[in-house]
This record gives structure tokens, sequence and C-alpha cells, in this order.
């Protein structure tokens, strides 16, 4: 495989002092050389594909094997200001085991936030196959100063979060700042020690398929192998979608075709059906293939999802669909 100076020289080693560069020469200029280091998106193409995903049909085994890769792929979540320690306990009961059905797999992982981290922690128990994710850097809005962020992280790895999802900074990002961008996702890997980062790029402040694009390049190019990108935090109008979903995994496939460095996927916000899921994992099968359908590299950040996911493995398993109150409250964070 080619190195990553091959074919996107603004990331390669040397890159750093171009991407400083750009930022004197404003916003527009800064984009326009982004955009043609990475290449635009064909907004329509990508339409037209994620339409053709609804189109597909999952019978029997195929359609089993997906449900219960999906439950093992959920980071089930609950992000509310009314979080308490028993919240969090409960949720990670349910994370443990989802169903009575002992073929139902636990969920990748819980993610709370930083306070609740050793009240999770506490839940699981050592060993657990269940990870703690823990939303850190000022998140939704990363708004606070880095040294305040990066303490926020380095509490939240102290206290057992095994995952951290860090937001990026949005306003430097449209401003054209691209060094800042990257200098602080460095600065919160390191923080994060042996922990996985997580990356949020809140695409709905993003705007356009071209700047997502741009900003999971931007990402990409500081994570380590098995790190993260992800959509959305789940606290705004626009969250995740087959179309942005769709303009990631392309992004990260480009990215280790040209570099050979496997960058994981997480989808989040909306995602609150079965029916979703699957097309989902149809994108990541059709895009990234076989090597991306587990949850060390695809991810589904949701609350709801779960309930549906066992709902439709109980129809499957009993041929009738059981009355919601067999399944337990989900939280309502996404």
């Amino acid at each position: 495989m080619r190195g990553a100076a091959a074919s996107f020289p603004l990331f390669s080693p040397a890159g750093g002092g171009i991407l400083r560069d750009l930022m004197n020469a404003g916003p527009s200029a800064s984009f326009r050389r982004l955009f043609d280091e990475v290449g635009p998106v064909d907004s329509v193409g990508v339409e037209e594909r994620v339409a053709k995903y609804a189109t597909r049909s999952l019978k029997q085994a195929a359609k089993l094997w997906g449900l219960r890769t999906a439950v093992a792929m959920v980071d089930l979540t609950t992000l509310e200001g009314k979080d308490t320690p028993g919240k969090v306990a409960s949720l990670c009961r349910k994370a443990l085991r989802p169903s009575d059905d002992p073929a139902v797999p636990p969920v990748a992982a819980v993610c709370v936030y930083p306070a609740m981290v050793r009240h999770a922690r506490r839940a699981l128990g050592p060993g657990a196959k269940v990870r703690i994710a823990s939303v850190a850097t000022a998140f939704p809005s990363g708004q606070a100063p880095l040294a305040t962020r990066l303490g926020e992280v380095r509490a939240a790895v102290a206290d057992g979060a095994d995952e951290i999802d860090m937001v990026i900074n949005r306003g430097a990002f449209l401003a054209g700042e691209f060094s800042r961008v990257q200098d602080e996702i460095a600065a919160v890997r390191d923080a994060c020690g042996r922990s996985t980062l997580k990356v949020i790029l809140e695409v709905s402040e993003l705007e356009t398929y071209d700047k997502i694009r741009a900003a999971s390049f931007l990402a990409m190019t500081v994570l380590r192998p098995g790190d993260f990108i992800k959509t959305s935090t789940g606290k705004t109008a626009l969250n995740a979608t087959l179309g942005n979903n769709q303009v990631m995994l392309e992004a990260i496939r480009d990215f280790y075709l040209d570099t050979g460095i496997p960058i994981a996927m997480k989808p989040a916000g909306g995602i609150r059906t079965a029916k979703q899921a699957l097309q989902f994992l149809v994108a990541v099968k059709e895009t990234l293939g076989d090597a991306w359908l587990n949850n060390r590299r695809y991810r589904f950040g949701a609350s709801a999802l779960l309930n549906d996911l066992v709902r439709q493995l109980a129809k499957e398993r009993t041929g009738a669909y059981q009355a919601p109150y067999y399944f337990s409250e989900a939280a309502t964070s996404y």
C-alpha cells in the first residue's frame, strides 16, 4: 500500500507546516486546498447509493446474524442531566444481558458522562465483556479551554473508562484552523493512554458532505489503528444518516487503501429501529467489507435501538411480536 504522502501530501509528516500556513490564508482558501487534497464528494451519487441499501432484503439466517451482530455493536447510552448511579447500574445490567435469550450477546459498551464512569465500573465489575465509554472534552459543545478538556479525559480514564468519545472544535474547523483541530485531537489521544479514542465530528454543524469528508481525514491522520471517527453527539437536530455514514465509510476506505491504517466508525443518534441498523450494516459490508463487521471496527451509538433489536430477535425465535412492556425502558439520549 502507498504511504500517506503518495496521494495526500497535506497529511504527510511535512504537511503540518502547510496546514499552519493555511490558517493565515482565510477559510475559503483553506477549504479549497483541503477539498483539492481529499477529493470532492459526489452528493448525488452518495444519495443514489444509500437509497439502494434500503432495498436489500435479509432473510432467515442472514437476518438473525445481522440482528445479533448489531446488538454486539451497540454503545448503550445515557447522557442526561438526571443520570444517577442507580440508573447507570440498571443500564449496565441491561448491557450485560439484553435478553433472557442466551443467544443474544452483550452490547459492546455503555456510554456515560465522566462523573458516572466510576459507577459504571462498579456495576460491571472487573473483567466484564462490556466496555465503558465516556463522553469528554466538554461534550457536546467542546467549548472549554483545552486544559479543562484534557483534565476531563484524564479523570475519566483514571476512573475506569476504556474508551473516550471526544468532540472536535467545530469553530476552529469552520474557520479553517485545521492545524489547531489536529493538534487538539492529538492531545486528547495522548491523554487517553491505552483507552480507545472516538472523534465526534458533529456532522450537522459541518453542513456539507465535502466538509464531513475533509474533517474525517483531518481526524484519521492523527488517530491510531482501531480508534474511531463518529458522526454525532446525538444532541442536535440531524444525527447519523445513511448519507453521512456513507461519506465517512468511504473516507475510511480511501485512507486505509492509502496508508494501511484501519480506522473504526460509529454512527450515533437517530438509529432507532432494527431495520435501520441492518441497512447501516449493508453499507459497511458493501463499502469496507467483512473486516469491519465487528464491534472493534463498527459501533452504533444508541439507546432505543437495543429494545427493537431484541424485540425483532424474539419475533424471529417465536414467530410473534411481544408487547413493548416485555422490554425494559431505554434511555432517551439517542
